[in-house]
């Protein structure tokens, strides 16, 4: 079970940095089979990033559409630095935080929300989502994030340490901790 949530998307399913600005130079210039290209590549993490922040099915679907509608207008200014999925996730925090400001609340995430985040791999059973669900229930809130970040969105530390705003040591910190609460979970034992 662990093996799957420390496991990225496989090498042919994972599109590389240099695909990702490819594809957002193209849609600077309006193409749309790049658009969709993009979208189909960096959906999965937007959408994670806005229901960790969210804790709203619906409010995280409604901001990740808002994000690919912000990247096609705002795609002509971004600057090619080798970082497209780091731009078009910075783009998915800052609509999120200011709908969560609009809405001024923080929701518990229901099982079938969760069941949403982990991962959508056909390997992982629904009886392996359960396990991970309770497992990363028991995660503080910023830890549960770090890890979906680093697990289901493949971001770095570094990249999740700039997106959440956090030093890296805390955001190292928060990982390491919530795998040793996750592998002590999954293992059968009691949280620390």
């Amino acid at each position: 079970m662990l093996t799957v949530l420390n496991s990225r998307i496989t090498e042919k399913e994972r599109v590389s940095r240099a695909e990702l600005e490819r594809l957002l130079t193209d849609v600077a210039v309006g193409d749309r089979e790049a658009f969709a290209g993009l979208y189909r590549w960096t959906r999965g993490p937007v959408y994670a990033l806005a229901l960790s922040i969210l804790h709203n099915v619906q409010e995280a679907q409604d901001v990740t559409q808002d994000v690919f509608v912000r990247v096609w207008e705002k795609a002509p200014e971004y600057q090619s630095r080798g970082a497209a999925m780091a731009w078009i996730l910075t783009i998915t925090r800052n609509l999120a935080l200011a709908a969560l400001r609009r809405e001024e609340r923080r929701a518990e995430l229901s099982p079938e929300e969760w069941d949403a985040i982990p991962a959508q791999a056909p390997e992982v059973t629904s009886e392996d989502r359960q396990i991970l669900q309770d497992a990363l229930s028991k995660l503080g809130e910023e830890e549960r994030r770090v890890v979906l970040l680093h697990a289901v969105s493949g971001l770095k530390h570094r990249e999740i340490a700039a997106l959440l705003e956090l030093p890296l040591a805390t955001v190292l910190s928060k990982y390491h901790r919530g795998l040793k609460k996750l592998r002590n979970q999954l293992e059968g034992g009691e949280p620390q």
